[in-house]
């Protein structure tokens, strides 16, 4: 049922000096090698149930201390982020960050065990693809055909988490007020992490949770405003706090606008630059934040 990207490394032949004869591989050689890489592999699943039992530790010490929620989203961008800058060699960045985004989300699921909903409403291949890309195959994942689908699944579940496609199509309307009250879901994450061309799972989301305690990133600040109506002058007035409008859509007798903008900024900045720009009755609730978005483009493979 899912759709999955191919991942393909297309390497050239050999150069060799003319005229030299080509080289055949010592079988030797070859033994040796390959017997390098069972030890790696090895060391590698070693390292990974090493790892298993201090998430068991760890389980241990947060059930004596009353629970807590077992996501980081803080913690989980810090750690893509580091392991995008150093890596480097053959294997492709996709493949790295595939295989970290399993081992953190799994070990995040046996920690406390939760579901993955996801709006597939726009389409299900692409969201599909970013669910299992994100949470791997342990993590269950239950498709809805709308946003109000996910975030009311979200509210009554005890610890899942929602997906939702940050460009929804005109018709999916200002599913953002949803979460204006202040129990509802908020927005803890945007995928992916570490943003490039051509990434497997590139297609931008939210993700969604009850209200977090702690282990929330705070770069970007989520805020969902009403005004009166649209006006020319919003975008550049938000562009100069150094935000985006990155959703509108009616609201009632007005408009709904959602708007990330820098967390450095107070609560009041985004509703005094509508202001003046000529936006009437604005009105503006915080509806979640995420870490600052990574681009990947910059880093060069050695």
């Amino acid at each position: 049922m899912d759709c999955f990207a191919a991942l393909a490394m297309t390497v050239g032949p050999p150069f060799y000096i003319s005229g030299s004869p080509m080289p055949e591989p010592a079988a030797e050689s070859l033994a040796e090698l390959r017997q390098e890489i069972d030890r790696i592999d090895s060391a590698m699943h070693a390292l990974l149930m090493e790892r298993g039992r201090i998430i068991g530790s760890l389980i241990k010490i947060k059930a004596a201390q009353g629970g807590g929620s077992a996501f980081r989203p803080a913690r989980e961008a810090a750690m893509m982020r580091a392991l995008a800058e150093r890596h480097r060699g053959l294997l492709p960045l996709d493949t790295v960050e595939g295989i970290w985004r399993i081992i953190i989300s799994t070990f995040t699921y046996v920690q406390s065990p939760y579901r993955v909903h996801v709006d597939v409403s726009g389409g299900d291949a692409a969201m599909r693809d970013s669910a299992r890309f994100h949470f791997g195959f342990t993590t269950p994942c239950a498709p809805h055909i709308s946003a109000r689908g996910v975030i009311d699944a979200v509210m009554e579940a005890s610890g899942d988490l929602g997906m939702l496609a940050l460009h929804g199509g005109p018709g999916v309307g200002a599913w953002w007020m949803r979460l204006a009250p202040r129990q509802a879901p908020k927005v803890i994450a945007r995928f992916p992490f570490v943003e490039r061309p051509d990434h497997p799972a590139g297609m931008p989301v939210f993700v969604i949770a009850k209200p977090l305690a702690d282990g929330g990133a705070r770069d970007v600040v989520l805020e969902a405003v009403t005004v009166d109506r649209w006006r020319g002058g919003y975008p550049e007035a938000v562009a100069e706090l150094g935000g985006e409008i990155i959703g509108n859509a009616a609201d009632g007798m007005g408009l709904s606008l959602l708007i990330a903008r820098p967390g450095k900024w107070t609560d009041e900045a985004v509703a005094r630059a509508l202001s003046r720009a000529g936006g009437a009755d604005v009105r503006s609730v915080e509806v979640g934040a995420h870490a600052d978005r990574f681009e990947a483009t910059s880093l060069r493979e050695d």
